[in-house]
């Protein structure tokens, strides 16, 4: 378990979420002309916690020991009798082209690689690469860090008898949701806007185009994702897989109930004087039955679940619902709900500490007598201001509760809510469209799966 994580600018943000919440992040990136701490400083910084014992993640972006200065800090920790281990990585000279579509060899026509840095160390003056000796290698040419250089060492490699037809390429911050590619050749690449962070092929492989990654439908779109962060992942991790980036803004926490579960506990401990047990969330599932010590218990007791997801939370109990309404709404469950047995009958209703009275009063008036306890409550999670900005630019916004609609509006302002809105129902609609926000796709049925396919529809061009 990490105490600290030093990370650069390369490394992805989803690798940084798998540290420990408590785990101290230092970020040492670097970008042209611009350095948080010096080499140096950096060794320094790692020699300094390894000896004070904490257990330090250094994470870099490719393969430590391919032009990223690896092994000047492991010489550092070597030197001050600090214990590491390097795990390799796989260097950008090889996944950043293959996320740009370009193999780097092809048995037909590119049978060797050549990789190669176009940022020197500084006091070597024009440097000590021998382009022209690198031209003349064949193959294939890819070239790390050398935008900044680039005029002159196509230049060189031009007058070395390369031919100002090959094809070349430039994939800015490959492997990641804002990843772009420029395909030119070798002696039209410089007259395109090329920046760093950039890898650039010099060869025949660089006219491939496996648009693999880029063209995902999600693919350049910044997607605000507004769901509990115990619930979010999931989601989030369905919405990278079709190329989104994914900002992840838990509006929500779940925490106990105002009376810290009593009233739960007294309906559970009684569960066999009821008729139903009636669910709406994995939630309330969740800490239903963490006071369910065995299944057994619910001999003679129907289950209800408002929803597939609520109906799959209960099935991980190895219980199956006995009533799953087709629509997926509180009202959906109460038109298909049975009447009660001569001389009357008991439903247990666990779920949210506030939520819309429509289940329980429909139930009550069909005859039934109804407990409705609080299993669990939300509570608004903080926002903060750099948060706040990153939404404001975002393409779009999930939403899957009138609790996370509120609670966004009320932290950035109905101003700076995504234009792009999708809700995962009517009830969730209904409540964005009070608050002034235009819904632009709802889920049909109103399930995760379902909101992930009408924003792709509603992100579409």
């Amino acid at each position: 378990m990490a105490d600290v994580v030093v990370h650069d600018r390369l490394s992805a943000a989803e690798l940084l979420d798998l540290a420990p919440a408590e785990a101290e992040r230092i970020d040492v990136g670097k970008a042209p002309k611009h350095h948080r701490m010096t080499q140096d400083q950096i060794n320094a910084l790692l020699v300094e916690r390894g000896l004070g014992g904490q257990v330090v993640v250094r994470l870099k972006g490719g393969d430590p020991f391919v032009f990223a200065r690896g092994s000047e800090e492991v010489r550092a920790l070597a030197a001050a009798g600090v214990p590491y281990e390097v795990v390799p990585g796989i260097t950008s000279a090889l996944a950043v082209p293959a996320y740009g579509g370009i193999p780097v060899t092809q048995r037909f026509s590119s049978t060797s690689f050549t990789v190669v840095t176009g940022h020197e160390d500084p006091s070597s003056g024009d440097g000590t690469v021998d382009w022209a000796a690198v031209a003349n290698t064949g193959g294939t040419l890819v070239i790390l860090m050398g935008v900044e250089r680039w005029p002159k060492i196509a230049e060189r490699l031009l007058a070395a008898g390369r031919s100002p037809d090959t094809p070349a390429a430039a994939v800015r911050w490959g492997t990641r949701p804002e990843q772009h590619t420029i395909r030119a050749t070798l002696a039209t690449l410089a007259d395109h806007p090329m920046e760093s962070p950039s890898v650039i092929v010099v060869g025949s492989v660089a006219a491939e185009d496996f648009n693999w990654f880029e063209g995902r439908p999600l693919f350049g779109r910044t997607v605000v994702v507004t769901r509990a962060r115990a619930q979010a992942s999931a989601f989030a991790r369905e919405l990278r897989t079709l190329g989104a980036a994914v900002i992840e803004a838990p509006t929500i926490e779940v925490v106990e109930p105002s009376d810290h579960g009593a009233a739960l506990r007294r309906a559970v401990s009684a569960i066999g004087s009821y008729d139903w047990l009636v669910l709406t969330s994995p939630n309330g599932v969740a800490r239903t039955f963490d006071l369910i010590p065995d299944a057994r218990v619910l001999a003679g007791v129907k289950v209800a679940a408002v929803g597939s997801v609520t109906a799959e939370a209960v099935a991980a109990h190895r219980v199956v619902a006995d009533l799953v309404p087709e629509r997926f709404v509180a009202e959906g469950l109460a038109e298909v709900f049975p009447a009660p047995p001569a001389g009357g009958g008991r439903v247990l209703l666990s779920r949210a500490e506030v939520a819309r009275t429509e289940l329980p009063d429909a139930l009550r008036a069909m005859g039934w007598e109804v407990d409705d306890v609080a299993a669990y409550r939300t509570s608004p999670a903080a926002v903060g201001p750099e948060l706040v900005e990153r939404i404001a630019a975002a393409d779009a916004v999930t939403f899957t509760s009138s609790s996370t609609v509120t609670n966004l509006v009320d932290a950035v302002g109905v101003d700076r809510v995504p234009p792009v809105v999708a809700s995962i129902g009517p009830i969730t609609s209904a409540t964005a469209r009070k608050l002034g926000l235009e819904v632009t796709a709802e889920a049909d049925p109103h399930t995760t799966e379902a909101l992930l396919e009408a924003l792709v529809a509603a992100l579409s061009p």
